[in-house]
Formats: structure tokens, C-alpha cells, sequence
């Protein structure tokens, strides 16, 4: 979904409503949202409570106020990244609009502004805007963020992607691995797509959904009359995959004898139906994929060595999503443009404090987990931006894996504080939006902490260490 094909959140912060009003007039009838805030201070509480696409901010409101006008142009820049910045002043404060850009202001424009000035400078920046994703972060035009039906450019998936198209021009045997919900089944269609076998039919079995009494049947087909019920010939997997490919999900699932009948399919492309006694011949690629490790198993003799060669001739481990650097931001994008198809939604972005859960959490169903949060959020969402009271409650409370800090009896709360916030900023690689919400205090109580203490990314315990006096207890 085009960020230009849903309405545009713009703040507008002065002391008069006479700028808001003119921005409304003039947008509002597009289904562009204006909002109006005359104090400072109390425009940082709104960025942490929701995003916002266009700050238009009047000199004026800055005099006096309780945060300095460039200090809050350089918070929002840094924060909300994404957010474009427009600032109006008067003929004599030109000094500052100049500071104003190098603190990271879009434009600047001298008030009064006309109509036709101030709609050229606000639709250039929704068009500016539409560069970023839904939590405000660039979306590097350059990439491409997605292959086949996977979403990603990190270093893993790009690694992901060549392994895909190297195993794509051959027709040997492919091993899949890696954790529940990192995309096995879309790699293993990848591969078929961009293989010699790609005009032949994908037949996927997901062998772990299956009993074990019908496994064979499934994968092999029976005779009529192979057994009590088989009141006619069943043809199975590997005969409707003639040609083409066929992916077994979960294989360390089957059991030795059906461990046996594939080994012999891969060694001799042929197979006996169930209660048959000629061979079947099987021109069919195999691709098997495992959540365990089957190497593990052949060491524990529950699997059989011999079958593990035979499909681990090219081994592709599907990274977990915590490894996947930068992804989650386009795959919640890509599952937000989805789901507000699929239910009629116009959910345009997510809350920082939201952002902030989502990131802090291990995702052991990876993107698969992903995906269904996103689709319950979205389907709960009853405006059009995601916050935390939209996820499940194990997000909502999860703590992530953190790392934790204690200290020797006798250490001065002022310090306990300090390297708190230290070691909090160093946690979150000194982003300070994520910072506040960990600490559970706004991004203006983080800033007037960290000038107090001084904070320039070193923590206590790093001093401590450089001075040789060791870590705290």
C-alpha cells in the first residue's frame, strides 16, 4: 500500500489556531488528519503516543516554552525519523530557521504563508514522507525487499536468496532447516519456481500432521484391496508430483520403514505401491524439510544415516527472525497491506511503545508468529494505528531477554539511576524512543536524565572497568 493512498497525520504547534485552521481547510477535505497543540512540551507526549507524518511548527509557540523550539526539532528528528518537519517564522528569525535546518528541519517557509505556498510545501512533504515504513525507519529504495514470496533484506536473507537460486538450478536433493515459522515451505516453493521442474506440479505432504498408519498411503498410493477399506487403487504424492517436485514438511517425522521406501525412491526413482508388486517409476524432485535437527537424530539412531545423506546434499538453514536484521519492520508492512485488504482496513502505522514490544520479543514462532499478531492486531484495531493493547497479552508483558544490572549494598540511588539508564540506552543501541519505554517514563524525562548524568553512551561499569575497578556485583 502506497503511503500516499491513505490519510497523511499532520500536527500543527502554535500558540494560535489560526495556522491550524488554514491547514485544515485546506487538507482536511482529502481525509488528511490535522491536529492542533499549543505547548511544547506537550507535543513530545503526542509523538509517543502515536505517529505523526508532518510537524508543522510555528516559531512563535517556541518563545518561552518550557523545551527550546530547536531542542524539539532535534528530539522528533532523531525519534521519528520519518516525520517531516516544517517550520514557519517570522522575517526577523531567519538565524533560526537556518539552525532550524541543520537541526533536522524539512523546510522553513517566513510567516505569513500563503495557500498556495503552504499546500506546495506540505505536499512535498507527504511526498518525502512516502520514503518511510510503517515505524518511521527509511526503506533504502535501492533494495529490493522481496524474492519470490519471502519479505527481507537482511544479510541472513540475502544469503537465504542465493542458496535458493543455486540449489534452483540444479535438480539434486535439498534439506531445509531452521526453527518453526521461518518460511521452509516458501523457500522450498522458491526453489521449485526458479528450478529446470517449474512447468511440473509442487506437491507439499506435511508428514507431521499425518498418523503414522497413513504415511505410506499418502506418499506412495495403494492397490485396491491392500487392506481392509481400499476399495480402490490410490494414487499417491510422488505420482502426482510426475515431473515436478515434491516437498515433505517435517520428514523427521516418518518411521523407519518409510524411511526405507524413501531411500529407495531417491536411489532408484521407483517405488512399490502399497499392496503392489511392480514398480512405479517416480521423475520427481525431493525437497524435506525439519524444525529438529536430523543429524542429531541420526546420532540417536532415530533417524536413519544413511536416507540423511541422501536429502542433505544441498542444506539451506532458514535463519530465526531475532537474526534477521531490519527485517521485521517490511514484513510488518508487507502483513499490514494484507490484512487491511483482507478485512477492509486503512491501518497506516504503529505506535512506538507498540514498535517497542514487538522488537523486544524472541518470536519463537518467527514469522508465522509474526504474521498472526499482526492479523489479530489489525483486526482489533479500531483507528488507524497499531498500539499495545492490540497484541496478545505474552507481548504486552514480555520483558524480552534483557540483560540485567545489579549493584553492592551501599550504591546511591542517583547512581543506581544512572547506570540504569546507561545500560538501558546501550541495550537498545541508544535509541532513544525504545529507551523511555523501557524505563516506562516519556522520551522528555530520558532527555533531562541523560543531560543530567551526562550520558554519552559510556555506562559506570565501562568507566569502572577502564579504571580497573572491575564490574559491580
Amino acid at each position: 500500500m502506497s503511503m500516499l493512498n491513505r490519510p497523511m497525520r499532520i500536527i500543527c504547534v502554535d500558540q494560535q489556531p489560526h495556522l491550524y485552521r488554514q491547514i485544515e481547510r485546506m487538507f482536511s477535505k482529502d481525509g488528511h488528519i490535522v491536529c492542533l497543540e499549543s505547548s511544547v512540551a506537550r507535543v513530545l507526549e503526542r509523538f509517543e503516543q502515536e505517529p505523526f507524518d508532518v510537524l508543522v511548527f510555528s516559531s512563535v509557540t517556541a518563545k518561552g516554552a518550557e523545551i527550546d523550539g530547536l531542542d524539539l526539532i532535534e528530539i522528533i528528528s532523531a525519534s521519528s525519523p520519518a516525520t517531516q518537519i516544517l517550520l514557519l517564522v517570522k522575517p526577523s528569525e531567519i538565524k533560526m530557521a537556518i539552525s532550524a535546518l541543520k537541526a533536522g528541519t524539512y523546510q522553513y517557509s517566513k510567516l505569513p504563508v500563503s495557500d498556495e505556498e503552504l499546500g506546495l510545501l506540505l505536499q512535498a512533504a507527504i511526498q518525502q514522507r512516502a520514503a518511510y515504513g510503517p515505524d518511521g525507519m527509511a526503506k533504502g529504495a535501492p533494495r529490493v525487499s522481496t524474492f519470490e514470496s519471502m519479505v527481507g533484506t537482511s544479510a541472513a536473507m540475502q544469503e537465504i536468496y542465493r542458496q535458493i537460486r543455486q540449489a534452483a538450478a540444479s535438480d539434486i536433493p535439498v534439506l531445509l532447516s531452521g526453527e518453526t515459522g521461518t518460511g521452509k515451505d516458501l523457500a522450498a516453493e522458491a526453489i521449485h519456481r526458479l528450478g529446470p521442474r517449474k512447468e511440473g506440479p509442487f506437491v507439499p505432504v506435511h508428514l507431521g500432521a499425518l498418523p503414522q498408519e497413513l504415511v505410506a498411503g499418502e506418499l506412495f498410493g495403494h492397490e485396491k484391496g491392500a487392506f481392509t477399506g481400499a476399495s480402490s487403487r490410490q494414487i499417491g504424492s510422488f505420482e502426482q508430483a510426475d515431473g515436478g517436485t515434491v516437498f515433505l514438511d517435517e520428514v523427521s517425522t516418518i518411521d523407519e520403514k518409510v524411511q526405507i521406501s524413501l531411500l529407495r525412491l531417491i536411489e532408484s526413482r521407483g517405488f512399490f505401491r502399497i499392496g503392489g508388486s511392480h514398480v512405479v517409476s517416480a521423475d520427481v524432485r525431493v525437497i524435506a524439510a525439519s524444525n529438529e535437527d536430523l543429524w542429531d537424530l541420526v546420532r540417536r539412531g532415530a533417524f536413519r544415516e544413511d536416507l540423511f545423506y541422501r536429502l542433505e546434499v544441498f542444506h539451506i538453514v532458514m535463519p530465526p527472525l531475532r537474526r534477521r536484521q531490519g527485517d521485521m519492520v517490511l514484513l510488518i508492512d508487507h502483513f499490514l497491506d494484507q490484512f487491511n485488504l483482507s478485512y477492509g482496513k486503512r491501518v497506516i502505522g504503529i505506535s512506538p511503545a507498540c514498535m517497542v514490544r514487538l522488537e523486544s520479543y524472541e518470536w519463537p514462532g518467527n514469522v508465522r508468529e509474526l504474521k498472526n499478531v499482526v492479523q489479530r492486531a489489525v483486526v482489533m484495531c479500531r483507528g488507524d494505528v497499531l498500539l499495545p493493547e492490540h497484541l496478545p497479552q505474552r507481548l504486552r508483558t514480555n520483558a524480552g531477554s534483557r540483560p540485567s544490572v545489579s549493584f553492592k549494598i551501599g550504591a546511591t540511588l542517583t547512581e543506581i539511576e544512572r547506570e540504569v539508564v546507561a545500560r538501558t540506552l546501550a541495550f537498545t543501541g541508544n535509541n532513544r524512543k525504545k529507551a523511555a519505554a523501557l524505563l516506562g517514563i516519556s522520551r522528555r524525562a530520558l532527555y533531562n536524565k541523560i543531560a543530567k548524568y551526562g550520558l554519552k553512551g559510556t555506562t559506570l561499569t565501562e568507566k569502572k572497568q577502564k579504571s580497573g575497578a572491575g564490574r559491580p556485583d
